[in-house]
């Protein structure tokens, strides 16, 4: 984990919850006490998130006791402790909502693609369940990693790491006249020799142009079961092939089952449910 990315969304966070401090904690609290509290699941799930989480609290509790019981991608019941800490009250109370908001939403995250990942190895060994760009502002590089954590995988990170020629890049290079085959022959003489090209498809008469054209992966964009099997065997191997759009938990299985490398899902990402979890006061 990249600590000075994970700094700067902490410190973003903080300032945000933490304009001017904290007027009822530092009001009320003796800022000398210190108290025992424990981080509580409240829900089955797999946890990410923990290192993160104890980032926070250290930013305003330097010397705080910090002795998790989970690991980063294990699995924890309901009513499982997560963490135990002690530090100076008021500090962990300034710290535990921004904490717990980036822990719960991070192991929802991880909990939705273990439970993706599980549905798909019902019909397939080998597939990759993967996330795509569709992520919070800001909070991608946690969301991904909570990703892995889930026992998926990452499809590109930015719009800098890897070409991917979608439908509106396509539709304005055959009004420009140009094809892609010479669009991927540009591409390649720029990029280098490590940069996969990836092109989306909504119809089985795109593929051989695409083929053809030398793309090192294609994008099979919401097509059926029927379709995606028919495209898999049209495409034979000769480049990867990745399946997207109408990817749900009921979907997934009949999608590993077409013999697609590789399912993407904004959903792990865009439309997930934080895991519940809590800190509660030690007595």
């Amino acid at each position: 984990m990249d600590f000075r990315i994970v700094d700067r969304i902490i410190e973003m966070a903080l300032d945000e919850d933490l304009p001017w401090g904290d007027v009822t904690s530092e009001t009320v609290i003796d800022p000398i006490l210190k108290h025992d509290f424990v981080i509580l699941l409240k829900a089955d799930g797999i946890v990410a998130g923990l290192p993160v989480a104890e980032r926070v609290f250290r930013h305003l509790e330097p010397d705080l006791e910090w002795e998790p019981l989970l690991s980063d991608g294990a699995f924890g019941k309901n009513r499982e402790i997560l963490v135990r800490l002690r530090g100076r009250t008021c500090k962990v109370l300034m710290a535990e909502r921004v904490a717990l908001n980036i822990l719960q939403r991070m192991s929802g995250i991880a909990t939705l693609t273990s439970k993706y990942v599980s549905q798909a190895r019902k019909k397939s060994a080998t597939v990759r369940i993967t996330d795509t760009r569709k992520t919070t502002p800001g909070l991608r590089y946690l969301e991904k990693y909570a990703v892995r954590m889930g026992g998926g995988h990452n499809h590109r990170y930015s719009l800098s790491d890897a070409v991917m020629l979608k439908d509106n890049h396509l539709a304005i290079l055959k009004q420009e006249g140009i094809s892609l085959h010479d669009a991927i022959e540009r591409l390649r003489h720029q990029l280098p020799h490590t940069s996969q090209i990836e092109v989306e498809v909504d119809t089985l008469e795109q593929i051989s142009e695409v083929v053809a054209a030398g793309a090192d992966c294609i994008l099979l964009d919401n097509m059926d079961p029927e379709t995606l099997v028919e495209a898999v065997r049209l495409i034979d191997g000769r480049t990867q092939t990745e399946a997207s759009g109408g990817v749900s938990l009921e979907t997934i299985q009949n999608i590993a089952g077409t013999g697609v490398d590789i399912i993407s899902s904004g959903a792990l990402t865009h439309s997930v449910t934080a895991l519940d979890i809590s800190l509660d006061f030690a007595d």
